[in-house]
């Protein structure tokens, strides 16, 4: 087993492992139905003896699971000192795979001590906005986000999903550490908003969540099952995974000439982003685990990038 331990990144204040590991699939959301708890153990301990240091939750997935799963294998296990802990408030599940905005400085904080308790730590290295409340202005919400880490229950703090305007925003009342977003060779919206290029001119760490195009990129993704929330989502539908299969051959053909897998080519092109770029694929199995810290080897040369560049893109939208 290669450890990766000396491949860090600078977000913000943190200082990271270059890839980090997305939590949700081990208790929620990806086919809950296959989930192997014994498995999911392994994987956790092999990603810290792999040298990953950030793992990423939120109170929602599940809802609270994810956070309780995390307690217990990391804390309880006497692993707190080898991790950063990310998670996430702002969100409220009102069913399955359905939310309600909660940006409220009350919710914020009540959230926060929930998540402490069920994490089993007295602080979190990051705590997240997951989504901004349209109904509070981002000022309320950063400002009760803020004074958490005054109190030492937070070591930095976060947005995800956020908005050009309310990163400048929240930036003027409290510095962000980081903006979580979505970024892959089917989703590259922040390359072209100015959202990556203001978080590199303000020092803001980039996590990339779903980098493998929640699993479809890897070519190992025919069909979801009713229990995976992928299920709802408008580019799994039967007739948009035909249509962005092409997408799929593209990276295969150029992951093949490489000797590497379509993941790890993924990875790679993530990666290449900026060095304020840390992407936190998910996953519940050690095969796949390995299979993306191994992309840390990886550099692309620009002959690639350029290849890449100019592959298909998804005319299908995200949500």
């Amino acid at each position: 087993m290669t450890s990766h331990t000396g491949q860090t990144r600078q977000l913000g204040q943190l200082s990271v492992n270059a890839m980090g590991l997305g939590c949700m699939p081990m208790s929620w959301a990806y086919g809950v139905d296959d989930i192997d708890p014994i498995e999911v153990r392994a994987t956790l301990r092999e990603a810290i003896d792999l040298g990953v240091t950030l793992l990423d939750t939120s109170d929602v997935y599940g809802p609270y699971t994810n956070e309780e799963l995390l307690g217990v294998e990391i804390v309880d296990a006497g692993l707190r000192d080898k991790v950063q802990l990310a998670t996430k408030c702002g969100l409220k599940t009102i069913d399955t795979f359905k939310y309600a905005y909660d940006g409220s400085p009350e919710h914020v904080r009540a959230a926060c001590d929930a998540s402490l308790k069920r994490l089993k730590v007295d602080y979190v290295d990051l705590y997240q906005l997951h989504r901004a409340d349209p109904k509070v202005p981002i000022e309320e919400t950063w400002g009760a986000m803020a004074e958490l880490v005054t109190a030492g229950k937070v070591g930095a703090i976060g947005l995800s999903e956020a908005s050009l305007e309310n990163l400048k925003r929240a930036q003027a009342i409290h510095p962000l550490t980081t903006l979580q977003s979505e970024l892959s060779l089917w989703s590259q919206d922040v390359l072209e908003n100015g959202i990556l290029d203001w978080c590199k001119e303000n020092n803001v760490g980039f996590l990339a969540f779903s980098p493998l195009g929640r699993g479809f990129l890897t070519g190992e993704v025919s069909s979801v099952s009713t229990y995976d929330f992928r299920a709802a989502n408008p580019r799994f539908t039967e007739a948009a995974m035909v249509e962005n299969q092409k997408i799929v051959d593209a990276i295969s053909a150029i992951a093949t000439r490489l000797q590497i897998t379509n993941a790890q080519l993924a990875l790679a092109w993530v990666l290449a982003q900026g060095k304020n770029v840390v992407p936190i694929p998910g996953t519940k199995r050690r095969k796949w685990l390995r299979q993306n810290v191994a992309a840390l080897e990886i550099t692309l040369d620009a002959a690639t990038l350029a290849e890449l560049a100019n592959i298909p893109r998804s005319t299908i939208p995200r949500y």
